[in-house]
């Protein structure tokens, strides 16, 4: 009887810990109990109702970045065995997203993505994003009202991102459609049959959208990353066509998902910390500490999934070669361990090398774009509205396990 009970009370306390609860609003309003929980009680945890390992130490957090998988997309053949056949235009496409590879692979798409992407590329759009911003707060600014969200943090990196791509900045309220359909998937846990016509449509959609513009770009090339993916070459090795797609894709999702994420979670987080956002409004000169505070207290991505490559011990623990690993950046971002005080949010923190943009290898190659605009948001925010205040209602956030973000944020000026 007292084996029962003790097994029963391992059991209720191994479920306690599960990423699972995060489907409970209320844990995923708030999931750093939880992290906290798993981080001290079982930082390396088999979670039985994922089927996956949860990491949540800085320290191992780094070590899953450094040396396990990130090939785990599904082939067809093993789709098929699950009887997800329907999903299989989903996992070409997947396949073929630097998000997706190893090296070697990885390191010939990022070659040739970072050849389209580099620091000075995304340091010319810097007047631009400003004018963007400016223009969506000139919109509102005599209202004295807006909701962050919908008035700013969707639209400007949405455009910005059209800009950058070289597509129609009219497009935007549609690639904001479509970034969202496939941030559900990337972001979840689990496969939701509910969603899985729209996210099949939403492929569907994008392949063509983005294959016409690479046409139409081998013809007419103009200003844009199509046109440099296109163009970029190392040692005479070129993207071919369908890489370019699907790059262009994952890009355009991971530029808009971000940064949305980013601007929301931000001002929420200044908002409702008031002796830190009267520190930063009179020394707007704190704002890129301020954003780098911001990513590491409120991650716009709080996980990533990661595979075993051989048999490995982690944390004590043995991980059977090709066992799915949740690596919890939201997690290893409030490590005491690599951390001070990791729960206090201090725009002037020092030493903050967080892990909001991934690590090593997957490091995020849109980060310095990501960072750019929330500087500009923040600098221009608090310049032209420095009486900010947050209309007080319940904060409903994203049913999106992976990346964090609000739906709204209702503040007057």
């Amino acid at each position: 009887m007292a084996l029962k009970k003790a097994a029963a009370a391992k059991q209720q306390q191994t479920a306690a810990l599960s990423l699972f609860h995060l489907l409970d609003p209320q844990v995923l309003g708030n999931p750093y109990p939880l992290y906290q929980r798993l981080r001290t009680e079982d930082p390396v945890h088999w979670d039985h109702f994922l089927h996956a390992w949860v990491v949540t130490r800085y320290d191992d957090v780094r070590t899953v970045f450094q040396q396990f998988s990130a090939d785990r997309a599904f082939t067809d053949e093993q789709l098929s065995t699950m009887g997800l056949e329907k999903l299989a235009p989903l996992a070409r496409v997947m396949v073929k997203q630097m998000l997706f590879m190893d090296p070697p692979q990885h390191t010939r798409i990022r070659s040739l993505a970072s050849k389209a992407f580099t620091p000075r590329r995304v340091e010319l759009l810097r007047s631009h994003i400003q004018d963007i911003c400016d223009d969506l707060l000139d919109a509102v600014q005599s209202k004295g009202s807006m909701d962050v969200i919908a008035d700013l943090a969707y639209p400007l990196p949405a455009i910005v991102t059209a800009e950058m791509l070289g597509v129609p900045t009219s497009d935007w309220r549609q690639l904001t459609a479509w970034s969202a359909d496939f941030a559900q998937i990337l972001g979840n846990f689990q496969h939701n049959p509910d969603f899985a016509a729209q996210a099949l449509k939403t492929v569907e959609e994008m392949l063509e959208y983005f294959s016409a513009h690479v046409k139409d770009q081998h013809e007419h090339p103009r200003e844009g990353l199509i046109s440099a993916f296109i163009s970029a070459e190392v040692d005479g090795d070129h993207l071919s066509d369908d890489e370019i797609v699907v790059n262009t894709i994952i890009t355009m999702v991971g530029g808009q998902e971000t940064t949305t994420n980013l601007i929301g979670n931000g001002l929420l987080t200044l908002l409702r910390n008031p002796e830190q956002l009267e520190k930063l409004k009179t020394n707007l000169a704190l704002v890129p500490s301020a954003v780098e505070e911001m990513l590491r207290y409120e991650s716009p991505s709080q996980h990533t999934a990661r595979l075993a490559p051989d048999d490995i011990e982690l944390g004590g623990k043995q991980i059977k070669k090709r066992q799915a690993v949740i690596a919890v950046m939201g997690a290893a971002n409030r490590d005491p361990e690599r951390f001070e005080d990791p729960d206090r949010f201090d725009i002037t923190r020092t030493n903050n090398r967080h892990m909001a943009f991934a690590w090593g290898n997957h490091f995020c190659f849109g980060a310095p774009l990501a960072r750019i605009e929330g500087q500009i948001v923040f600098d221009t925010v608090l310049r032209r509205m420095p009486d900010l205040q947050l209309v007080p209602e319940p904060i409903q956030w994203r049913d999106n396990l992976g990346l964090r973000g609000i739906k709204s944020l209702p503040v007057t000026f």
